[in-house]
């Protein structure tokens, strides 16, 4: 007894500290303003797509960052080897690799014109490039006197990791600088940055500030013995003549504002350099006196005077054709320092604050309308323990929301459908756990053998279903980006805590339950009656038992069978209706309250943009505008960037009241990755499963079922293309969730098909198997039942936003379960068959049964 009321005491507390870490989320701010600041600041935070603002994705370009350091390693290179009178011919200084590829950046290839000079080259280049584990920076190939240099392979990793650090901290500080509340930059993958910008719906300064290298180097203008040259063109187009090698370096620069000059009353940029740097600005401009000197701002000279004097002090000045702003950003960007590495926008994604609003009412509406037919059904069927499930899956939803609340985590909209799916698929235990307990109480056994009994066989089944799911959910995580892996974490907590709130929390509060009635019973033959289900649903399941599910087992096979061929030539033709998010390009919501559809066309065309589709989308002047991905070589990101602000622009010159509800730009490496990493995530979701199952079961076990979450995974590719649903990630999710819910399913009946083989090895294998599945035909209903009750309102009222979830989600539940009760089954019978036919058992046998049949050996 001592040890129940401890286990109690531990539960309770579990309990009671989950409901304190979800409480701020919902406490009037009258009680918050009593409570400590620590406490009340515990609160989740909103997704972008729940309270407005932009997301960027920020790519560096690696192949600048490469060049950049080749160069000046290869330039201290042939210094060093000319002051050893080292002779030899420069052949070739390439770097023809893509931005952003893996691919390590090409060569610099120089031929000796002595054969007895290849040690101090070797030397020379280890000493110029020397890091300090010891390791050289360069690697150096000798072939019949031709030298080749390229950086090496952990350098470069090294590199690029450190200069994505330091990319990161000065996209903070410009930020910062700004004035924005609560910007958020991360690293993201090994080349990318991701900018979150709450309550920020168009970025476009932001984009300039953060697309602008700010790279401010001093050239001199090259004359007879400059030996490494480069032309630079300013703003007017006139070309310069510069040294290559830096005179100074922008990172000495302290300060620099924008101001007006005192002379000419122009815009210009002040700045003033650190002590070192204004030493070697005095020492260089003493002894190069009647030499122009050029000042590059991001590849482009901004000024280039003559030094008439010496400049002491430290201070400058840039003149050009700014404007104030302009130069007030400059000088921002000079004060916050430059970006190591340029960085490219590769996707953006803005959210209207209406928009946002209206995200929140919907799912929280949807949400609640799932919850309470969820709970309701639950009480109809079960009556008083129904009552008492319901009451743990609102346990289970508020210990979730105090585990994000923990993580920090952020809600999403997705995030919000991973909370109405996972209240669905957490009923499923408690179905499972009361089925097993009704079966018990069949068999006349008193009311606490049987809760302990049904809890207990319970218990295996609900691991193993609930651990498969997990598989799919976590791939989800692994390959998802921004909100998919909000959902992801949202059902991993769910069904982590359903097994907690199911098998724990429920088992604890009926036995509670039971024990107080006994107690409030004088007869101990009432108190050893079983206990009592009865409701019209559990009557109408009762009726339903005896089906002979194999009985049309070929018809069932070939029909699911014509429907997967059916979908793979819908998928074939017309295919799917891709999202930006695979294809690339750009969407974008608007509300332009002047234009018509004709106009808006007109104003578009008449802009240049040709390629753009317009569609009328819900409410009257409610635009949906869809441009594919522009092809200019190299520039791909940026191009469809600055299409996508000059199409703004546009719009809203036309119409002064437009409203851009949301934007999506993917660019075409960020949907060629999505695309890959679905694929990979579903493949792998399949592995990670049959690995399981096969470790749990016997090989036939899960091949069937396996093969048949494949054939509802076709079905509901071609459900996608014969709607035209678009697909998208949010399209990927669904998949992922419907692998894991479909596996789920397959896995109650499979076990109950060992249960029953175990109990009987002799009894047919097919009246096994429809024994199995009548057994489990309540809870399969039941649970399916309960998922579409929490599914509908969200795929009726759940609007655009998540429609690529819901709706394919009621189709995937309606195809799984009827897939786990004749396709399942059909395809075990067929493989069970055909083992028997090799004579092999059904089961391996158990450590039990081994060690029982060796104890008879003599």
């Amino acid at each position: 007894m001592a040890r129940f009321s401890f286990r109690g005491f531990v539960y309770v507390l579990i309990v009671m500290l989950g409901l304190l870490s979800a409480a701020p989320n919902i406490l009037p701010q009258s009680i918050k303003q009593q409570l400590p600041t620590w406490y009340t600041t515990s609160t989740l935070s909103l997704g972008l797509d729940l309270q407005g603002g932009s997301h960027l994705l920020l790519a560096a370009d690696t192949n600048a960052l490469f060049e950049k350091q080749l160069n000046s390693f290869s330039s201290d290179l042939f210094t060093e080897l000319r002051s050893q009178n080292v002779r030899y011919t420069k052949t070739s200084h390439s770097l023809t690799h893509k931005a952003g590829s893996d691919s390590s950046p090409d060569s610099v290839v120089f031929t000796l014109r002595n054969p007895d000079d290849v040690r101090k080259v070797k030397d020379a280049a280890y000493q110029i490039s020397a890091q300090p584990n010891g390791s050289s920076a360069l690697d150096v190939t000798i072939k019949q006197n031709t030298v080749t240099l390229t950086l090496n392979e952990l350098y470069t990793e090294q590199l690029v990791k450190d200069t994505l650090s330091r990319s990161v901290e000065v996209v903070r500080k410009r930020l910062n600088e700004t004035g924005l509340t609560e910007p958020s930059v991360t690293l993201q993958g090994k080349d990318a940055i991701l900018v979150q910008m709450p309550g920020m719906s168009d970025p476009t300064q932001v984009k300039k500030l953060l697309g602008t290298t700010a790279q401010m180097t001093f050239h001199w203008a090259a004359n007879s013995q400059s030996e490494q040259v480069m032309n630079k063109q300013d703003a007017a187009g006139k070309t310069y003549r510069l040294e290559q090698k830096v005179a100074l370096e922008g990172e000495h620069i302290t300060d620099a504002a924008g101001v007006l000059s005192s002379e000419t009353g122009q815009p210009v940029v002040t700045f003033r350099l650190d002590s070192a740097g204004a030493k070697q600005f005095a020492t260089m401009t003493r002894d190069n006196i009647g030499r122009v000197l050029a000042i590059v701002l991001d590849d482009k000279v901004v000024t280039a005077p003559v030094i008439n004097s010496v400049i002491p002090g430290g201070r400058g000045e840039i003149t050009g054709n700014f404007t104030l702003p302009e130069a007030g950003n400059t000088a921002l960007m000079l004060r916050t320092g430059a970006l190591p590495v340029p960085l490219t926008i590769i996707e953006e994604r803005s959210v209207g604050p209406d928009l946002g609003s209206d995200a929140i009412q919907t799912g929280v509406e949807s949400g609640v309308a799932g919850a309470l037919l969820v709970l309701a059904f639950m009480v109809a069927i079960y009556g008083r323990w129904g009552a008492i499930a319901s009451f743990a899956l609102c346990i289970n939803m508020a210990l979730v929301f105090g585990a994000l609340t923990l993580f920090g985590a952020t809600l999403t909209l997705p995030g919000i459908a991973g909370l109405i799916l996972t209240m669905g698929m957490a009923v499923d235990a408690n179905i499972l756990i009361n089925e097993r307990i009704r079966e018990e109480s069949k068999k006349g056994r008193p009311a606490a053998s049987a809760i302990e009994v049904g809890f207990d066989k319970a218990f295996a089944t609900i691991v193993d279903s609930n651990f498969t799911t997990l598989i799919a959910v976590s791939l989800l995580f692994m390959f998802g980006s921004g909100p998919i892996k909000g959902f992801a974490i949202t059902i991993a907590l769910g069904l982590v805590s359903s097994v907690f709130t199911a098998v724990a929390l429920t088992k604890m509060l009926m036995l509670r339950v039971v024990k107080l009635k006994q107690k409030n019973t004088q007869d101990r033959a009432q108190q050893r009656l079983p206990l009592h289900f009865s409701s019209p649903f559990l009557r109408l399941t009762d009726k339903l038992s005896g089906i002979n599910f194999l009985a049309k087992r070929k018809v069932a096979l070939a029909v699911s069978v014509v429907l997967t061929v059916l979908s793979i030539g819908l998928f074939a033709k017309p295919g799917l209706h891709y999202g930006v998010d695979f294809t690339g390009g750009t969407m974008i919501e608007l509300t332009a309250p002047s234009l018509s559809t004709d106009e808006l066309r007109n104003v578009i065309q008449s802009n240049g943009f040709e390629q753009i589709a317009i569609q009328e989308y819900g409410s009257e002047h409610h635009y949906l505008l869809r441009a594919p991905v522009l092809d200019s070589g190299g520039e791909l990101e940026n191009s469809n960037a600055k299409q996508t602000d000059a199409l703004k622009r546009a719009i809203s010159q036309a119409d002064s009241e437009v409203r851009f509800d949301k934007i999506d730009m993917v660019g075409p490496k960020v949907s060629g990755g999505f695309a890959e990493l679905s694929i990979l995530a579903l493949l792998i979701a399949g592995g990670g499963m049959l690995v399981y199952l096969w470790a749990r079961f016997e090989a036939h076990f899960a091949t069937a079922a396996l093969l048949t979450v494949i054939l509802d995974l076709t079905k509901t590719i071609g459900f996608f293309a014969l709607t035209g649903i678009e697909f998208n990630l949010t399209a990927v999710a669904a998949l992922l969730a419907l692998i894991g819910y479909s596996i789920n399913d397959k896995v109650v009946v499979l076990d109950r098909i060992r249960e029953l083989l175990r109990l009987d090895s002799n009894k047919p294998l097919a009246d096994t198997i429809n024994e199995a599945v009548n057994s489990t035909l309540s809870r399969t209903v039941f649970t399916s039942v309960t998922t579409l009750l929490a599914l509908l309102p969200m795929a009726i009222f759940g609007g655009d936003a998540v429609e690529s979830f819901a709706v394919p989600m009621v189709f995937a539940v309606v195809i799984g379960t009827s897939s786990t009760l004749f396709i399942t089954s059909t395809l075990l019978y067929l493989l069970g068959s055909r083992r028997e036919k090799q004579g092999k058992a059904q089961l391996k046998p158990t450590a039990e049964e081994i060690k029982a049949s060796l104890s008879h050996i003599p």
